[in-house]
């Protein structure tokens, strides 16, 4: 059975920490008003008195170079966001990848504590002791040691610079891990 890789979207493929009017090279500018992201908005602007007004698009970045570089790699492909099902609809097609299985976040959040990222227990849960690497800009130590004591396989967690998102370095230490783990 091949691993898992479970792909976050802002900061992995949304660089969104970049400078603003600075796009990284090989990234193309998406406006995005998904779902979940107008009924937030909207619910804001209720709670300041704003009712009516329009929803402000999310400025999303994706390089289209991720899709087929994801799918070469020898894992399975999850999403691991917020987006949720949402990353099918709107951020899968710009990338070229087919609709993915997705990490259904406990609502309301558990904050495990100790610097552990409210993600990751969601994360151990959902891969039920499977091989796995997850790539998220929120990775810390805390979070590796947190996988270490709770998942009983073997665990990647990748921390990518969301000014940066993913970059060929990454694919290649994401494919060497792997690799080993086969």
């Amino acid at each position: 059975m091949r691993p898992v890789l479970m792909v976050d979207v802002d900061g992995p493929l949304n660089p969104y920490a970049a400078k603003r009017h600075q796009r990284p090279h090989g990234y193309g500018t998406h406006r995005m008003v998904t779902p979940r992201w107008a009924a937030a908005e909207q619910a804001r602007q209720g709670a300041w008195g704003l009712t009516g007004r329009r929803v402000r698009p999310l400025r999303v970045w994706l390089n289209p170079e991720h899709g087929p570089a994801l799918r070469a790699l020898p894992f399975d492909l999850v999403w691991a966001t917020l987006w949720e099902d949402e990353a099918n609809d709107f951020i899968a097609p710009v990338l070229g990848l087919p609709a993915l299985p997705f990490v259904a976040w406990a609502s309301p959040r558990v904050e495990p504590g100790g610097g552990v990222f409210w993600k990751t227990p969601d994360i151990v849960a959902w891969a039920q002791g499977r091989a796995f690497a997850w790539v998220d800009d929120e990775i810390t130590d805390a979070d590796r040691a947190w996988v270490a004591a709770h998942h009983d396989g073997p665990a990647l967690l990748h921390r990518i610079d969301p000014r940066i998102g993913l970059a060929p370095g990454d694919f290649a230490a994401l494919g060497e891990w792997a690799a080993g783990v086969g």
